[in-house]
């Protein structure tokens, strides 16, 4: 049986917050602290002190273990918190912790592998912070009465620093999970003290069967250090330092669009993909950068950009998932600007958004993805509408659900399907209908649905300098791009629709000369697929001009 067993360290309290704006996320285990909680607690059996001795009689052979707390002077010390997470036995995936105990305890347990770790504390002198001895016994066969000296002496220090004068240390979180015959024991400490030393104790485990890492986050002005570390091996760190170079790290900016609804703050969550991770969240405000520096060997991130409503309502995020960088290199996200329109992800495992089952026809298309292609959580409309024809007969109209989104039965019989999508915003919409043929399906079966993506040079408020000429963007997604493009034209139009302008696509791009400040541009696409299914997609005020000059 595969067990995975969350059970926390806990560290000690020790600076004060120090922005407002920032908050701790405990990423992979859905644990949130506020930013002056020192660690998470979940909840562990509590051991009780017992008289040692071998006992027998129930389904196992149990055993007295004694452990030993000693602090970084070398004398008994009650100021620990200690873990014993059973990797296999009758116990296996349990945890028991031993807290607030005297520095000498014994505890009966049955016979089997142990994961171990104890967190000693040391109380600061005067105004410093607590300090932390993380000690982790990743093997612990338990197969007599035992007797274990737990010594914050042997621990070395974690000294992780980023390579910019202007950071300050927030929060750090060291991590172990080791596997044993199929059952995963995890155990952590969060600390917000810079004074952190960690050791592994005990004989080394299988191969591989350890797995190890150590995050630490910095604030700085506009932006996060976000630095973290993973071993593999059989044994656990024995101290740590890393101080990386500019060029070790990548560099990662946010750019916060204005959003129709007007200004606000974003909230910009940065924290590795694989494992639990204090997360450290940067506040982006509307027509702001927020910068992000990290280290690639820490594996994928994982970007959660939220727009704060102004007043009650649920944030609007974006997800930027499991994405990879390198050192040295600079990414740049925009959100929230222009031109919104329909998303289809065509890479390899990308969610279908379009799709027949039998004889239903589920749509979650995002109709309102923002000018870079990320889907918003909770998009900004005023009126939405999904209607489908089937040979010119109007199947059903779906209005006021989310853009895109809609379900709708049909006959069994091949025919020909017209099925439009339209939302409006507060200034402009988007309208995509597709035609395609369908018949009923003894699988899940993608519908061939296109989609084209145009990318205008934008300033963060949406707009684009009045009277200029400017070369935009276009892109085809979906089934277009899988199957081949038959045909594509685009139009241009300045007066919201009235009348059309056709734009040469050359070179992937087309040419668009802006009218007065105030007005708008208009696009709309005209594609065939290589197998005929058609897509005409028109997006009114997608784009507004402004003086030139004028940001």
């Amino acid at each position: 049986m595969n067990v995975y067993s969350k059970h926390s360290s806990s560290s000690v309290p020790s600076a004060p917050v120090r922005a407002a704006t920032r908050r701790s996320v405990l990423r992979g285990l859905g644990v949130a602290t506020a930013v002056g909680t020192a660690a998470v607690c979940l909840p562990a059996a509590t051991a009780h002190a017992v008289p040692a001795g071998r006992r027998t009689g129930g389904a196992s052979d149990t055993y007295a273990l004694t452990l030993v707390h000693l602090g970084r002077d070398g004398t008994p010390t009650t100021d620990y918190r200690t873990l014993l997470t059973a990797l296999s036995g009758p116990d296996a995936g349990s945890g028991r912790e031993l807290k607030e105990s005297p520095s000498t305890v014994t505890v009966q347990v049955a016979a089997g592998r142990y994961l171990l770790d104890t967190a000693i504390a040391t109380r600061p002198v005067g105004e410093g912070n607590w300090g932390n001895d993380w000690l982790v016994q990743p093997r612990l066969d338990v197969d007599r009465d035992m007797t274990l000296v737990l010594d914050a002496r042997v621990a070395r220090p974690v000294d992780i620093r980023p390579p910019v004068a202007d950071a300050g240390f927030e929060q750090g979180g060291v991590f172990a999970e080791v596997t044993y015959e199929g059952v995963t024991g995890f155990a952590h400490l969060l600390t917000r003290s810079l004074d952190l030393r960690i050791a592994h104790l005990g004989p080394a485990t299988e191969r591989g069967a350890v797995r190890t890492w150590v995050d630490s986050y910095w604030s700085r002005p506009g932006g996060v250090c976000a630095l973290g570390y993973v071993f593999r091996g059989e044994r656990a760190p024995t101290g740590l330092v890393r101080h990386p170079t500019p060029g070790d790290l990548a560099t990662l900016v946010v750019r916060a669009g204005v959003p129709a609804s007007g200004g606000g703050t974003a909230l910009v969550d940065f924290s590795p993909s694989a494992g639990p991770s204090p997360a450290l969240a940067l506040a982006v405000p509307s027509g702001g950068t927020g910068t992000f520096l990290l280290t690639p060997e820490r594996g994928t991130w994982d970007l959660v950009y939220g727009a704060q409503p102004e007043q009650e309502g649920p944030a609007n995020n974006h997800f930027v998932l499991g994405r990879s960088f390198t050192p040295g290199s600079t990414t740049v996200h925009t959100f929230d600007t222009p031109v919104f329109g329909p998303a289809l992800d065509s890479s390899p495992g990308a969610r279908p958004v379009a799709q027949r089952t039998g004889d239903t026809l589920d749509l979650t298309v995002p109709l309102l993805a923002d000018g870079e292609g990320h889907t918003p959580s909770s998009p900004l409309f005023t009126a939405s509408t999904v209607t489908l024809h089937r040979n010119g007969t109007l199947v059903a109209t779906r209005r006021g659900e989310k853009p895109g989104h809609a379900s709708f039965t049909v006959p069994a019989g091949r025919a020909a399907y017209r099925l439009t999508a339209s939302a409006t915003r507060p200034r402009g919409s988007v309208t995509a209908a597709w035609t395609f043929t369908s018949a009923t399906t003894a699988t899940t079966t993608d519908l061939p649905l296109s989609a084209v993506r145009f990318g205008p040079d934008l300033a963060l408020d949406g707009t684009a300098p009045a009277h200029t000429t400017s070369r935009v963007a276009v892109t085809v997604e979906g089934a277009a791009r899988l199957s081949g493009v038959r045909s594509l034209t685009v139009s241009v139009s300045t007066d919201r629709g009235a009348t059309w302008t056709r734009a040469a696509l050359t070179g992937g791009r087309i040419t668009v000369t802006t009218p007065e400040p105030g007005k708008a541009v208009s696009l709309r696409a005209e594609l065939t697929d290589a197998h005929g299914n058609t897509l005409t997609q028109t997006h009114i005020d997608a784009y507004v001009t402004r003086a030139t000059g004028a940001r």
